[in-house]
């Protein structure tokens, strides 16, 4: 019997398996958004095709120990798309980390489910989860690593593939393969957090250059576990970082951000909200640290007005709603491959498996 797969970490891809994600959570999007338009609309379409049902009769655990709202929707909704169902399990439903510990609780949901959702604290609590498991682990979110939200990242922007161009042109039509995405430079004001973690091990081995701002104290910088990957796929070559946020922008393609204040750190918002003085998303900030003149921005969801102003996140260059609604495409996709068909490593297309 083939392995178990898992996906911990962005990092675990190769380049090549990062983009048969996307160019599948694309084409499952473009299949599966006719079934879901009013009935009238859906059938003028006579031509619909169904989405992968690899997940028929199955059952998915969505383990999540933390409160979410984008990737649990995500999670349910594909899940039902690919034919199965997802479980919600709160840290208030099952006994894990009451009365069981991870490795039977891997055993025993692994037992009567065909893959594990897990959004948890501490890293090492997936990596167990994983360990023991005898159904594939995808992490949801960890305290190092958060996987999909960087998937729904990279799809966003080659959707807007068109606006990065030196002339923006129209967007591709409907149902159609999206533009290929020209080199770009993306800056990162911010905390050191999981999602910039998966930023540093993806956007380099794609062809982009990543650039960084975090405040210069200790807490704010990647942690080695993390940069010994970074470094291990080469991808430090094409990093820049620094404390200036302006200096940060310089050149931005497109400029994210983060929370400054993750759950279990409200403790310390007094002290966090000082070092990050200066760090907000602004027009001035980039306009005055030479971002491109059409850069766009990101964030992860949900944001605080200290991280970004108003002006940017509801404003022309923000694109923070398509990239939450990428959440579910993106999720499906490694749902489909991972927990339907045990088929993550392939590097081949992966349009046709359906």
């Amino acid at each position: 019997m083939s392995p178990v797969p898992h996906l911990m970490t962005m990092a675990d891809l190769t380049a090549p398996q990062i983009s048969r994600l996307v160019n599948h959570a694309h084409y499952l999007k473009q299949v599966s958004l006719p079934w879901l338009a009013p009935q009238s609309q859906s059938k003028k379409n006579a031509r619909l095709r169904m989405p992968s049902q690899s997940l028929f009769n199955k059952s998915i655990a969505l383990i999540f120990s933390k409160r979410s709202t984008r990737t649990r929707l995500s999670a349910e909704t594909a899940a039902v798309l690919l034919g199965g169902r997802a479980l919600f399990l709160g840290h208030e439903d099952i006994q894990l980390g009451v009365n069981e510990t991870p490795r039977d609780t891997a055993r025993v949901i692994g037992g009567m489910c065909q893959g594990i959702f897990a959004r948890v604290g501490a890293h090492e609590e997936i990596e167990e989860l994983a360990k023991y498991s005898p159904v594939p682990v995808l992490n949801a979110l960890s305290s190092l690593w958060h996987p999909t939200q960087i998937l729904a990242d990279i799809l966003t922007l080659h959707e807007h593939a068109h606006l990065f161009e030196h002339t923006p042109t129209s967007p591709p039509a409907p149902n159609k393969p999206f533009d290929t995405l020209r080199p770009l430079t993306v800056a990162y004001v911010g905390d050191s957090a999981n999602v910039l973690h998966d930023m540093l091990v993806t956007y380099p081995r794609l062809g982009h250059k990543l650039r960084v701002a975090s405040p210069p104290q200790p807490a704010y910088q990647c942690p080695k576990q993390v940069w010994d990957r970074v470094k291990e796929l080469g991808c430090d070559k094409d990093i820049w970082w620094g404390s200036d946020p302006r200096e940060a922008v310089k050149g931005a393609d497109v400029v994210v951000t983060d929370t400054w204040i993750s759950m279990g750190q409200e403790a310390e918002k007094e002290q966090r909200l000082k070092d990050f003085a200066g760090y907000q998303v602004t027009e001035a900030l980039c306009r005055d640290g030479g971002a491109k003149p059409n850069w766009r921005f990101l964030h992860c969801l949900p944001r605080k007005q200290h991280e970004v102003d108003d002006e940017v996140f509801y404003g022309p260059r923000s694109l923070v709603f398509p990239e939450a609604d990428n959440r579910k495409w993106t999720i499906m996709a490694v749902f489909d491959l991972l927990f339907g068909k045990w088929d993550l490593s392939s590097e081949k297309s992966a349009k046709s498996s359906k």
